[in-house]
């Protein structure tokens, strides 16, 4: 990968960490998960439409053959990503929320398989193998009490699933529009089912704590909107899986930072089966993959 794409993609990843923290604020300062994930979503799309109408900017409409690949992309990649994971952590702690969403390589590895018929060697099946213990661990761990399967880390796991169908379907629209274009799009799209949770917004904005309105406001212009553009920014320029390999550091940042802010800590088997699920990641995407000839060079298969 090279320095640019690496950047950007470490930036996002130390932001997506951190949101999860600011989201756990959020949730309990005074709003509930469906007006949270509205109101930072309304600040994203907010930003991005100041940002097309703004003057002299060269922001260009959709094709009206992408509009429902877009769409679909849009609600898939925001929507069912951010209410899943909103949801989930309403029983789950910040930490492990992190730990179950840096699961997404290994969904992506399938996905790649799968559609794109990318193959794997013998290490990457173990790798796979390997990874989805650790997902077990961290979610059949995620209550500490006993080895129970809490709705919240299920959702968590829908979450991880649908952002790495996002992440592959994506790239072929970046021959096509900008970084910060497209993102756009898909955040426009993804907010549109949100406003279902508008029903007693204005009293959650007037009885929520201000440090749930910061936390609310900082996860909708850093998370929602920024973060999201440097990664599709390193994602138009890099293969989806060697750009999606870092999401295993995003839980070792959602880890540290509700550790600081929340004083929370995800439970001993989760933390065990997260770095079971990163050793897993590891094994995929740096060993695992097969490489094939293309015009008497050696490449990677890229997702």
């Amino acid at each position: 990968m090279n320095t640019k794409a690496f950047s950007l993609a470490l930036f996002s990843i130390l932001i997506w960490g951190s949101s999860f923290a600011a989201i756990r604020v959020s949730l309990q300062g005074g709003y509930d998960a469906g007006q949270n994930v509205l109101v930072r979503f309304a600040v994203a799309s907010l930003l991005f439409l100041i940002y097309a109408l703004w003057p002299g900017t060269k922001f260009r409409l959709p094709h009206k053959g992408d509009i429902v690949r877009i769409l679909l992309l849009g609600w898939l990649g925001i929507s069912v990503y951010h209410i899943c994971v909103t949801f989930g952590m309403e029983t789950i702690s910040a930490g492990t929320a992190g730990m179950l969403v840096g699961s997404g390589p290994i969904f992506t590895a399938l996905i790649a398989m799968f559609v794109l018929k990318e193959r794997l060697t013998g290490l990457g099946w173990l790798g796979l193998g390997v990874g989805f213990i650790g997902i077990l661990f961290i979610a059949f761990g995620s209550t500490g009490a006993s080895l129970t399967l809490t709705s919240g880390a299920v959702l968590v796991l829908i979450a991880a699933f649908a952002t790495s169908i996002f992440f592959v379907f994506q790239k072929p629209l970046f021959t096509r529009y900008s970084a910060i274009e497209l993102t756009a799009y898909f955040t426009w799209a993804g907010t549109l089912p949100f406003f279902i949770f508008s029903p007693g917004i204005f009293t959650a904005l007037q009885n929520a704590t201000m440090e749930a309105h910061f936390s609310t406001l900082y996860v909708g212009i850093f998370p929602a909107a920024i973060a999201y553009v440097a990664w599709a920014t390193a994602l138009s320029m890099e293969n989806a899986s060697a750009v999606s390999s870092l999401i295993y550091l995003e839980p070792a940042v959602a880890i540290i930072v509700a550790w600081f802010w929340l004083q929370e800590l995800p439970t001993p088997l989760a933390l065990i089966g997260g770095m079971i699920a990163i050793g897993g990641v590891i094994i995929v995407n740096a060993l695992g993959k097969k490489r094939r000839s293309v015009s008497g060079r050696t490449l990677e298969s890229s997702t």
